[in-house]
């Protein structure tokens, strides 16, 4: 009889242990809660920015209250063969190299016979005959099918990744089925714009960051600082300023009062130390040191007292 309870008790140890492993085991859903950004479930939850929006297929980081979103990624597993590449195993199954990578945690393009690959959900054992290279050439847009890549698509249109994201005013390379790329330059590439145009344009680039964390330093939509920030977003419509606020306020032309589109400064410490892109109504956006990347009002207690003044930029 006591052999028997014993038994019992061991076995009931293993099934306990077995579940508080589970419960504990990583989440796989988020649900998003009211004042959350897709930076910091990323920084709670410990999965990177560019992993929540590839398993979730987003192509911007705007998410609201009450959806759910998807914290691991679903995925095939491919074991390397000899002569296999990750170029190789990428163009094989409808993928990118840095797909690859980020879901195989890989620091270099080096692999071996033998490893055990996690290949992406959305990809296929080959890729199925793509359109003639005449009609996708002579076309000026590509609906998205199922399967589809950035990289995919590029080869068939014989554009670069770089130059698809840049025609469509992309900032990942996500895409999803049905989605119209363009394939051809059209007014709304930087040379051809009407002034209007650009402005709105810059604006609307300079919003998607909001959120993202101010980094001394920075000038990427993992971390800024307030000159990174305006030379990321200008440079994104194709507009080149200085990479510092002193160098920026050197080589812009100063008005009497901002237009949208325009750069305010501030003294924060001596001279012009912080910069924003002036969006009417008093309001600025900017990289602040404890706001990260925000809209603030100009006539706050803060602000108003160092404002230094507001400058054009040129080819703006």
């Amino acid at each position: 009889m006591k052999k028997q309870l014993l038994t019992v008790v061991a076995v009931s140890g293993i099934l306990l242990s077995s579940f508080s492993i589970s419960v504990s085991a990583h989440e796989q859903k988020y649900t998003v809660k009211n004042g959350d950004t897709l930076w910091k479930i990323s920084q709670e939850t410990k999965v990177s920015l560019s992993n929540i929006r590839s398993f979730n297929n987003l192509n911007s980081d705007i998410i609201k209250v009450g959806q759910e979103l998807t914290l691991i990624p679903q995925h095939s597993h491919y074991t390397v063969r000899s002569g296999d590449s990750l170029s190789r195993i990428a163009k094989d199954n409808n993928t990118t190299v840095i797909q690859l990578k980020e879901m195989n945690q890989l620091t270099s393009d080096l692999i071996k016979v033998g490893q055990d690959l996690q290949i992406p959900v959305n990809s296929t054992a080959s890729i199925s005959s793509p359109p003639t290279s005449t009609s996708i050439n002579n076309a000026n847009t590509y609906t998205v099918v199922s399967g589809d890549s950035l990289w995919g698509i590029s080869v068939k249109s014989n554009l670069t990744v770089d130059q698809l994201k840049q025609m469509n005013g992309l900032t990942s390379n996500t895409i999803y089925v049905g989605q119209v790329l363009k394939l051809t330059a059209t007014t709304e590439t930087t040379t051809n714009v009407n002034e209007s145009d650009k402005v709105q344009a810059l604006i609307t680039e300079a919003k998607k960051y909001i959120g993202v964390p101010y980094v001394w330093g920075g000038s990427t939509p993992n971390g800024f600082d307030c000159s990174g920030f305006l030379n990321y977003v200008y440079n994104k419509v194709g507009v080149s300023i200085p990479r510092t606020v002193a160098s920026i306020w050197n080589a812009t032309t100063p008005v009497s009062s901002p237009s949208v589109g325009d750069i305010v400064y501030y003294e924060t410490t001596t001279g012009p130390s912080h910069a924003g892109i002036y969006l009417g109504d008093n309001k600025f956006i900017h990289a602040g040191s404890s706001t990260g990347v925000a809209i603030t009002d100009m006539n706050n207690s803060y602000w108003k007292p160092r404002y230094l003044g507001a400058k054009a930029v040129s080819n703006l």
